[in-house]
């Protein structure tokens, strides 16, 4: 049990003099924690966006063949610029909102701004999680969409299939797409979504604090 827990099961037993003081030592500890929590959010998106960086960068100008993949699957090469440039300008916007919400609560001093803060990073979040599954949606489909399309071999084969064989094939690409999305899902969910979970729980305390 660590010193805020402490003091929450002191205050609870207490006089209405003790719960006075215990309400000014809570909130520092409440608020430390918070700006604590969403200064880890910030470190953990810029680490992040370093991740997908390397993991786009590294085999597309190491790997003269995955280069020519992509290049094949996005024939036309402003498209996957514009893609990219997405991409990388919401997880810079994400970063950006992440700082500023723990520049706001560092300088908070009043319970009521701190909750307002505190709402606005899980917003952040949850938006920022729900617009990257989107696009990791969004960009498997157009990449199996091209591929069929533009990559000769396979155009050729999918060119002598009945339609059995083709439902088949997009029921595997849905399949996929699905898979994919639910794992991205699981990585934000327990990422992002255990510091949301403790954030969440200083609210509901700071929301004790105001009754």
């Amino acid at each position: 049990m660590d010193e805020l827990d402490i003091l929450k099961k002191d205050w609870n037993k207490s006089n209405a003099e003790h719960i006075k003081l215990s309400v000014k030592d809570i909130y520092p500890m409440l608020h430390k924690k918070s700006s604590s929590i969403v200064k880890t959010l910030f470190y953990v998106s810029i680490a992040e966006l370093v991740f997908w960086i390397l993991i786009n960068s590294i085999p597309y100008f190491y790997s003269e063949e995955y280069k020519q993949k992509i290049e094949s699957i996005y024939s036309n090469e402003y498209t996957l610029t514009i893609l990219t440039i997405i991409s990388y300008a919401i997880i810079l916007l994400f970063i950006y909102l992440l700082y500023k919400s723990y520049k706001s609560i560092s300088v908070t001093d009043n319970v009521k701004k701190l909750m307002k803060s505190i709402i606005s990073t899980r917003k952040v979040v949850k938006y920022y999680v729900l617009f990257n599954l989107v696009m990791a949606g969004l960009s498997l489909i157009f990449g199996f969409y091209h591929t069929i399309h533009n990559d000769p071999e396979i155009s050729n084969k999918i060119a002598d299939f009945g339609d059995d064989k083709l439902i088949i094939i997009y029921a595997i690409m849905i399949f996929f797409t699905v898979l994919f999305v639910l794992i991205i899902w699981l990585f934000y969910k327990i990422i992002y979504g255990f510091l949301l979970k403790r954030l969440n729980n200083n609210y509901l305390e700071l929301e004790k604090l105001e009754v």
